[in-house]
C-alpha cells in the first residue's frame, strides 16, 4: 500500500523541484531575504527532494495491461507475422460473411433460383427486342411520312404562288395589249384629224390665192 497517493507524490515532486531551482537562483545571484540565503534555500530543496525520492521507493509498481486481451495476436509474447495476421483477418471476415448469409437465409438454392430468374428475364428481354425494333421502325416511317407531307405542302404553296404570279403577268400583258390597241386607234383618229385640217387649210389657202 502506498504511503502517499500518486497525486500527492506528484505535487511533492513539483514543489521540491521548485525550491531547488529557487535556491540555485539565490546562490547564483547571491540574493538573500533575511535568513533565507542561497545556501539555505538550496539545502531545503535538496533535502525535500531526498525525502520525496525516499518515499517514492515504497510506491507500488503499476500493473501492466494485458494487451493480448485486446490484440489476440500478441498472446505468447511474440508478434505474429503479417501473413498470419492477414490470414486471421480473412478468416474472421469469411466467418462473419457466412454468418450474415446464414441469418439472411441466403443459400445455394436461393442463389440458383435467382440465377434462373435472371436468365428468364434475359429471355423475355430478347423476346421484347423485335417488338421494340418494329415500333421504332413504325415511328421512323411515320416521321418520314410527316416530313414528306410537309414537303408536299411546301411545294403546293410554291406552285400556288407561281400560278398567281403567272395569272397576274397574263392580266398585265392583256392590259398592255388593250392599251396598245387604244393608242393605235387614237393615233389613227389623230392622223385623220390632221389630214382633215390639212384639207381645210389647203382650201383656205386656195381661196385666198384666187381672190388675189
Amino acid at each position: 500500500m502506498a504511503i502517499l497517493s500518486k497525486k500527492t507524490m506528484n505535487f511533492a515532486y513539483g514543489m521540491g523541484a521548485a525550491v531547488v531551482i529557487v535556491g540555485a537562483l539565490f546562490k547564483i545571484i547571491h540574493f538573500e531575504i533575511g535568513p533565507l540565503t542561497g545556501n539555505v534555500m538550496l539545502t531545503i530543496g535538496l533535502v525535500t527532494e531526498a525525502i520525496i525520492f525516499a518515499l517514492s521507493a515504497f510506491e507500488p509498481v503499476d500493473h501492466e495491461l494485458d494487451w493480448s486481451l485486446v490484440y489476440p495476436e500478441l498472446a505468447g509474447g511474440e508478434a505474429k507475422s503479417n501473413k498470419s495476421v492477414k490470414e486471421d483477418a480473412q478468416g474472421l471476415l469469411s466467418q462473419k460473411l457466412d454468418a450474415m448469409l446464414k441469418e439472411a437465409k441466403v443459400d445455394g438454392e436461393l442463389m440458383s433460383s435467382l440465377g434462373n430468374s435472371i436468365r428468364n428475364f434475359e429471355s423475355a428481354a430478347k423476346g421484347i427486342a423485335p417488338t421494340v425494333d418494329s415500333m421504332v421502325g413504325q415511328k421512323k416511317y411515320s416521321e418520314e411520312l410527316s416530313m414528306a407531307a410537309a414537303q408536299m405542302e411546301s411545294l403546293n404553296s410554291l406552285y400556288k404562288v407561281q400560278l398567281e404570279s403567272a395569272s397576274r403577268n397574263a392580266e398585265a400583258n392583256k392590259e398592255i395589249a388593250d392599251n396598245a390597241a387604244k393608242l393605235k386607234d387614237q393615233m389613227q383618229a389623230m392622223t385623220a384629224n390632221i389630214a382633215s385640217l390639212n384639207n381645210v387649210y389647203g382650201g383656205m389657202l386656195s381661196a385666198m390665192g384666187n381672190r388675189g
